[in-house]
């Protein structure tokens, strides 16, 4: 398997933009799979310098729908006309940061191509997106300040947020946006060999919460996973969190291309 990091917080290749947000290409036996698209056209940019043919896309999944994941998904219906197109039936909704800042998907975007879905997705055997749906919260986890207007604003329960399940080669790989749910449980509900993608940890300070970091890994530490994080982890999290997790974690910049 080979993954190319189109979009991403952080850069270590100066040729390459990086925004925050998430576009992965990941290269499979059978299957070239689009994981998120950013804000806007950038992944677009990024994946001409790194020889990434955007045409040969067959699959997308966008994790949740939050612009920073899916704002691009305009740029690849023109780009693309031929990729199955999966992302929950609930990720139209009106989702916020807070109280006046809108961070959901553009409601006006043509949905003739997309495959809405719910709970579980079978693409083939060893492909599928599952829902959180599908995931029980068996360690807290919480999101404060994100929500969902319902005619009142609601602490949002990310029910529009799904993560990739791909094996391949003997081995599982998991690939989350953001892992709203709290990683943890992802980790215990699918005990992949990789788990790929954001842990939503960026607004937690180290210095005031070394004990929650601590038990955090830990927890990580009991499942037989290697951890590739990015975007909504934050540096300063992924440095204290490498302390406890050694060699079983490391960052995906934008630009970087991992063959695992």
């Amino acid at each position: 398997m080979e993954i190319k990091c189109l979009v991403e917080n952080h850069c270590i290749n100066s040729n390459i933009e990086r925004e925050h947000g998430l576009s992965l290409f990941i290269k499979t036996n059978d299957y070239n799979i689009l994981f998120d698209l950013g804000q806007g056209d950038l992944f677009l940019k990024n994946a001409k310098l790194l020889n990434v043919d955007l045409k040969s896309v067959d699959i997308l999944v966008i994790s949740h729908g939050h612009y920073d994941h899916g704002g691009g998904l305009e740029y690849f219906l023109k780009e693309n006309s031929k990729a199955k197109v999966y992302l929950s039936k609930h990720a139209f909704g009106d989702f916020y940061n807070g109280k006046e800042k809108y961070i959901g998907l553009n409601k006006l975007i043509d949905k003739s191509r997309l495959i809405l879905t719910e709970n579980m997705v079978k693409i083939d055997e060893n492909v599928r997106i599952f829902s959180n749906s599908q995931i029980k919260k068996v360690y807290p986890f919480a999101c404060p300040g994100l929500y969902e207007k319902k005619g009142e604003f609601l602490l949002d329960e990310f029910l529009h947020e799904q993560h990739l399940e791909i094996k391949e080669g003997g081995k599982s790989y998991v690939f989350c946006g953001c892992s709203h749910v709290g990683v943890m449980n992802v980790c215990e509900f699918f005990k992949p060999n990789y788990l790929i993608g954001g842990f939503h940890l960026k607004d937690i300070q180290v210095e005031e919460n070394f004990e929650f970091f601590k038990n955090f890994a830990l927890v990580l530490n009991n499942y037989p996973t290697n951890y590739i994080t990015c975007h909504c982890t934050g540096i300063e999290q992924f440095n204290l969190l490498k302390e406890f997790l050694k060699n079983k974690l490391s960052y995906l910049y934008c630009g970087q291309t991992l063959k695992l």
